[in-house]
């Protein structure tokens, strides 16, 4: 596989994450390597299998312990204060269940990213797998959910979800030069956050009164993404960026446990990976007999 130059963006939302994976699975099985890739949230999970080259674990996991307790449920949240068990996903069954490559991984020339939230500034902070010293505990950061995970540590300082400050980091792409950007998004074109309502907002300041740069980015994250999700579509009318997402409305929760709800939106990611491929190619200069523009 040859690797080409430009860029990977994920979009988190955590079990709506499987769209992401099958998106991505045919981008393995097409042999399209890009040469940066960064997630947020679920998409820091999703894009390790990617750079991992190991098509079809994402959703195996999902739909094989999604109803697992040791995989998720408010059990969690009383015993290690966060719905995921974090320990369980990084340890059992990703050395065993399921194993992970984490040799393909960590040797893959690909530069990859997560994103997650400073707790003290509110603001997101990038990891990158080759050079920080506790990647996978910025993994666990990037997909903490507020209020259901509780801080994670990464050298020292406070952490949650890269989806407080900064829902999809397509602008941490344009800003490093790339040229060529793919945004994977796990709502369809159109979606917009309804304004938080009046309980959400007692939580959050119940939770984190004593960090108010948090506070105040976790406020304004419908804002935010309603601003982006505009800024997408025009970058992707005037063909600066190139976007996948589903076609339809998506009903999958965070925290879905619906089997068949979880692998239909994953056969809708292949099925548009699909559709969009030689779209895809072209926008990438990928020639048609397979040879890529390289590195």
């Amino acid at each position: 596989m040859r690797m080409t130059e430009g860029a990977l963006v994920l979009e988190g939302g955590s079990l709506r994450g499987v769209f992401t994976a099958g998106v991505l699975d045919v981008l393995i099985e097409q042999e399209v390597e890009l040469s940066y890739v960064n997630g947020v949230s679920a998409g820091s999970m999703s894009g390790m299998s990617y750079v991992s080259k190991q098509s079809g674990r994402t959703i195996k996991v999902n739909l094989e312990y999604v109803r697992d307790k040791r995989f998720m449920s408010f059990q969690n949240m009383v015993k290690n204060r966060s719905i995921f068990n974090f320990d369980f996903l990084f340890g059992e069954l990703s050395d065993t269940l399921v194993p992970f490559d984490y040799d393909t991984f960590y040797r893959s020339n690909q530069i990859f990213e997560v994103v997650a939230t400073r707790c003290k500034t509110g603001r997101p902070e990038y990891f990158e797998k080759s050079t920080s010293d506790d990647f996978i505990s910025a993994v666990k950061a990037s997909s903490s959910i507020p209020v259901l995970s509780s801080m994670i540590s990464v050298d020292g300082k406070k952490y949650l979800d890269g989806g407080c400050s900064i829902p999809v980091a397509y602008q941490r792409a344009i800003d490093l030069g790339y040229e060529k950007i793919v945004v994977v998004l796990t709502r369809e074109k159109g979606y917009r956050k309804p304004l938080l309502d009046k309980w959400t907002k007692k939580g959050y300041e119940r939770y984190f009164g004593p960090l108010p740069r948090l506070l105040k980015s976790l406020e304004e994250v419908p804002e935010r993404y309603n601003r982006m999700q505009e800024e997408i579509d025009q970058l992707e009318a005037a063909g600066r960026i190139y976007v996948i997402r589903p076609d339809k409305h998506v009903t999958v929760q965070r925290t879905e446990q619906d089997k068949r709800k979880l692998e239909a939106l994953y056969e809708d990611g292949r099925r548009l990976a699909e559709a969009q491929m030689d779209e895809l190619k072209q926008y990438l200069g990928i020639e048609e007999e397979g040879k890529e523009k390289t590195v």
